[in-house]
């Protein structure tokens, strides 16, 4: 026996501008009352690209701005579905609209759990966003838990397993988490517009013109592959521009050892190791002691953190103080790539980083940024990418890098680098500096190897 879902439709349509989009459509009361709720409205305080402003400076967009845009691309796309392919009986693989709430609100709270400076918080603290997600959307103390149980007892965890890719029904999870799903499809158009760049520009319209649900799934009808072409495309090109930048990176290289640094400093007086100096920000401790509750994240957000960046930028600890003034006041380190065969020369390069006065510790760093514009479907990996289906005229399906020429070059191809940052401070007056015969010799190998 299906449950029965009370959802009540708004008396009067609400709408949003949206600079993509135009104008964003709540029709549902539940969705309305869940963009009001305190966890989603924290999602204004959280940039969406986190140091990438630091490059593209018109990159102030937010977690808020995605949410809604991925919300709406996912309610265009269930409004086709349900007008072009409505399930005629049970098992038909065509849409059954008792899916969309279900859908719309999955889409709208997918990144609820997103933490300050998102992603880098998250390697320092060994947090994970995503099963945050499902903790603030199951949790009965949340306004969003409260929201969504009105529509039924179990509806938060259908939306949970959604987000999880545990929900039954493979259209929906496809549709919110695929390789060509409505988060990316929002975030790649946004994150192009507020960027100021347009390798992120595809036609919306168009795939959404071709994309259709089948019994294990979404595919695009062939006729619309090079729409489909151009949105791989465009979102290989948005990594090695945009989301791969080194001057990004290297902010976001600062960010992280400067929570390090603070967390020591904080250990370190709490041990009694040294002259206690009543260091206490009072929002990160939970989880400088690893005992953070679920009240605890959700009160951090950009602006807390800067907030004690600012304190930090006058502490007594020279480290802390210059780290906090190197972000606030973007001073980016440098960088250089490296690959295997120049692997040898890091450890002489973090030496003269010491011999020059600063700790290798805080002051150099490794990093790595990789990613695979569109993989086939490998069931023997241990993350294996739901692949790009297109359907033929006579309804059978065949994977989209078997047919394109363009995909196929690109397909299974790890694009990235790895870089070693230090203190632009070693570069200067290099020909007296004690770094730079190592860093000209450190260049020359690189670039004789062409790899830059």
């Amino acid at each position: 026996m299906q449950e029965i879902l009370h959802n009540e439709k708004l008396p009067m349509e609400k709408v949003f501008r949206d600079p993509v989009h135009d104008y964003i459509y709540v029709q549902d009361r539940v969705i309305l009352d869940l963009i009001n709720t305190k966890e989603f409205q924290r999602l204004r305080r959280i940039h969406q690209l986190g140091t990438t402003s630091l490059v593209f400076h018109g990159a102030e967009h937010t977690r808020f701005s995605h949410s809604l845009g991925c919300y709406e691309v996912a309610r265009r796309i269930t409004e086709s579905f349900e007008r072009k392919y409505p399930s005629k009986e049970a098992g038909d693989g065509l849409w059954d609209d008792n899916e969309r709430l279900v859908t719309l609100c999955a889409a709208l709270l997918h990144d609820i759990g997103h933490g300050a400076y998102s992603h880098t918080f998250e390697h320092i603290f060994n947090t994970d966003h995503e099963k945050i997600t499902t903790e603030i959307i199951t949790d009965s103390s949340t306004e969003v838990n409260q929201v969504l149980s009105q529509v039924s007892p179990s509806f938060p965890y259908q939306v949970a397993s959604v987000i999880s890719h545990d929900y039954p029904n493979p259209q929906v999870v496809q549709l919110i988490s695929s390789q060509i799903d409505a988060d990316r499809m929002d975030y790649l158009l946004r994150d192009s517009y507020y960027t100021g760049t347009n390798y992120g520009t595809f036609d919306l319209t168009r795939i959404l013109r071709v994309m259709r649900p089948y019994k294990d799934g979404i595919a695009f009808q062939i006729s619309g592959i090079h729409a489909v072409e151009d949105f791989i495309v465009s979102r290989f090109q948005m990594y090695l521009q945009v989301y791969f930048h080194s001057v990004s990176r290297s902010m976001e290289v600062i960010l992280t050892n400067l929570l390090r640094r603070a967390n020591e400093l904080y250990q370190s007086e709490r041990s009694g190791e040294s002259v206690n100096r009543g260091f206490q920000p009072h929002y990160l401790l939970p989880f400088f002691n690893d005992k953070f509750t679920l009240d605890d994240y959700l009160k951090l957000d950009d602006g807390v953190l800067n907030t004690y960046f600012a304190q930090w930028e006058d502490d007594s600890d020279p480290i802390l103080s210059d780290l906090a003034h190197r972000f606030l006041n973007r001073k980016p380190f440098k960088s250089a790539r490296y690959e295997e065969e120049s692997k040898d020369l890091l450890p002489q390069l973090r030496d003269l980083v010491k011999e020059a006065g600063f700790d290798p510790t805080y002051y150099t760093a490794t990093n790595n940024s990789y990613d695979l514009p569109y993989d086939a479907y490998d069931p023997t990996s241990k993350k294996p990418r739901t692949q790009i289906e297109l359907m033929q005229a006579d309804g059978s399906l065949v994977e989209l890098s078997t047919v394109s020429a363009l995909v196929q070059a690109i397909s299974g191809k790890v694009s990235g680098d790895e870089r070693f940052f230090f203190p632009k401070e070693m570069l200067v007056n290099s020909e007296e500096s004690i770094f730079g015969p190592t860093y000209e010799q450190f260049q020359a190998h690189i670039k004789n190897n062409q790899l830059i």
